[in-house]
């Protein structure tokens, strides 16, 4: 009898976890853990409550689409012209220069006389009287007032490093902390200090004053957007997440399509700076408005905050209390003696399942932000090969379809990625769709770094300018898919990560998916930085990792329609399924006929199993004696 007991408490022991995987956690009874199917319910589905915060998270996406794309005017390169009738290098004059920055990648046309192309680009850093012509709708900006051009053109190039390191390093710790301080706390003092980081950015008085603060902007402003995406995640049912996080998208990008014109209407880069940062202002009213998360709360066992913030939410959804037929109330009561309950993202290291799944998503976010920056300087660079001007009438008009026709098609590409990742998900699930754009993504990659230079190879050899005319097209075609492929595949890791990743270790895993993110947007000013060598290096490198990541989102479970995970343990059992549904109700094919199956029914009869047995057949004897 004794070793039966022995055996079987073996058999279910806690304390001997399978290996690679965590042992189950104490937490609280299935009622209050089930918050998707038992909470949710009890406090009104997803009801006019519900809906008012949903609403007043939108509302700050476009401040946030504002301040997000606010270094494309505020560190645009102008043109400029050398006021100077003539410019002296050594014993040599030069006739006056017009500069005309035509593209992201420093690509410039000039009009000039008959001056040797190197004479002339030594005499425009010679040249110290300069009239710009910012055509971007601002008088002045960054680039302008402190003359960063020629020598002092890596700090525009920092400057961008400023705000996109302080984005990465914000989702890291803000991550963090809103998994151990709660998501409003987190919110609030993020709101709190980009207000005043922001507004005094535009009082800069140099350029490393101005990089130094972005820094802190971009860091107060990745707390904000990390805190919001949980939120809208968190009080949204399972049919409704995906298109209340789309719709927080299309508003962001509308922030982006507007910004040229709040810029045109501000005239000057302070002005603009500071109408971008104010209306933040409107967030500190969350305080008293927004409640912390109760899926978060009721996850790390803070259940007086939870009971209160229950009755607060059935009297503004008018529920009636007394219908709680699953008894989440008096459950609630009895756990109220536990003390909270917090865990870190450390925890996932531990896991057999969940790390795996972070990673492979961190992977995809870098890849996807990575290679669109490669897509859109290919494209860029088709598009203006070869620009020239003749007059300097035409300098100003260049400039302006220039920056406009970038900007907006850029915008644009977004904009039809975002509309065509809701029927795509849709139908086909997380999975499938980050899966469809990955393939697209690396199609495009490998067609454009292969494909284009078979055209002329072999069919065009002797029709040079015919050769170069369709390799052109057929560039700007592949880069426009990739582009919108690839900004497909980054926005969908993001919001897969939200899905799986529990409520306890959210904060966490998102933060590093999003700082994934921001190291591949972070190539581009790297790579401006090194003036673009190294470029098809680049490029074949973030092509090979598309086709790893093919590989590596097979991997990854199907989280359509599911609830979302509470504790780590729930994450662990998130487990992979296949693409397509099973043969016959799930019913796997037997590998061997029914002649060839042997009998194994006496497979746990070993000696110590028939010495227990025996044991107990004599115990049961003496009893019944």
């Amino acid at each position: 009898m004794a070793v039966e007991e022995r055996l079987n408490s073996e058999e279910v022991n806690p304390e001997f976890p399978e290996n690679g995987s965590v042992a189950t956690e104490n937490t609280s009874s299935g009622v209050l853990r089930e918050y998707d199917e038992s909470v949710a319910p009890y406090l009104g589905g997803f009801g006019k409550y519900q809906k008012q915060l949903i609403l007043l998270t939108w509302i700050p996406a476009l401040f946030i689409g504002y301040s997000q794309n606010s270094d494309s005017l505020l560190l645009a390169q102008p043109g400029y012209t050398c006021k100077s009738a003539t410019v002296t290098l050594g014993n040599t004059t030069i006739n006056p220069v017009s500069y005309v920055n035509t593209t992201n990648d420093s690509r410039t046309a000039y009009i000039h006389g008959n001056d040797s192309s190197n004479d002339i680009n030594k005499a425009d850093c010679l040249c110290f009287d300069r009239k710009y012509n910012l055509s971007i709708g601002l008088v002045q900006n960054v680039v302008t007032k402190w003359n960063l051009v020629c020598d002092s053109t890596w700090k525009v190039h920092i400057a961008k490093f400023s705000l996109l390191v302080g984005l990465i390093f914000g989702y890291l710790v803000m991550g963090v902390l809103a998994d151990w301080f709660g998501r409003q706390p987190v919110l609030i003092v993020s709101v709190f200090f980009i207000l005043i980081f922001g507004l005094t950015v535009a009082l800069s008085v140099n350029v490393t004053m101005f990089s130094t603060l972005r820094f802190f902007e971009g860091f107060c402003l990745a707390g904000i957007i990390l805190t919001l995406y949980i939120m809208r995640i968190e009080m949204c049912d399972p049919g409704n997440r995906f298109m209340v996080t789309m719709v927080a998208s299309f508003i962001a990008l509308l922030g982006q399509l507007l910004l040229p014109g709040l810029a045109a209407l501000c005239r000057d880069w302070q002005i603009l700076q500071a109408v971008i940062i104010c209306p933040f202002i409107i967030m500190i009213s969350f305080i008293c408005i927004f409640p912390e998360s109760l899926r978060w709360l009721l996850a790390t066992q803070q259940y007086e905050k939870a009971k209160s913030l229950i009755l607060q939410i059935n009297k503004k959804n008018r529920v009636d209390s007394e219908t709680d037929v699953k008894g989440i109330m008096p459950e609630l009561e009895r756990e109220l003696t536990k003390k909270p309950k917090k865990t870190c993202i450390v925890k996932v290291v531990g896991t057999r399942n969940l790390w795996k799944n972070i990673l492979v998503l961190c992977v995809n976010s870098l890849t996807g932000f990575g290679i669109h920056h490669c897509f859109a300087r290919s494209m860029m660079k088709n598009k203006w090969e070869n620009t020239t001007v003749s007059h300097n009438s035409d300098i100003h008009n260049m400039m302006l379809s220039s920056f406009y026709a970038d900007y907006y098609t850029m915008a644009g590409i977004a904009v039809a990625s975002c509309l065509a990742m809701c029927p795509a998900v849709g139908f086909m699930g997380r999975r499938g769709g980050l899966l469809m754009f990955m393939i697209l993504t690396a199609l495009a990659s490998l067609l454009q770094l292969g494909f284009l230079n078979l055209i002329g190879k072999y069919n065009l050899h002797h029709d040079t300018d015919l050769k170069e005319t369709i390799n052109r097209k057929f560039s700007i075609a592949f880069s426009i898919i990739g582009m919108f492929s690839s900004h497909a595949v980054g926005s969908l890791s993001i919001f897969f990560c939200a899905e799986i990743t529990p409520t306890v270790i959210r904060g966490g895993g998102l933060g590093l998916v999003l700082a994934s993110a921001g190291f591949g947007m972070l190539t581009a000013p790297i790579m401006e930085l090194h003036n673009q060598k190294g470029y098809f290096l680049h490029h074949v490198i973030f092509a090979c990792c598309t086709l790893i990541c093919i590989i590596c989102i097979l991997l990854l479970p199907e989280s359509r329609r599911q609830n979302l995970p509470e504790t780590i343990s729930d994450g662990e059992g998130y487990m992979r399924q296949p693409l397509l549904p099973p043969k016959k109700g799930g019913e796997q094919p037997l590998l061997l006929t029914n002649s060839e199956l042997k009998d194994y029914s006496g497979i746990h009869e070993t000696p110590v199993h028939r010495a227990a047995s025996s044991e107990s057949n004599t115990a049961n004897v003496v009893k019944s004696s």
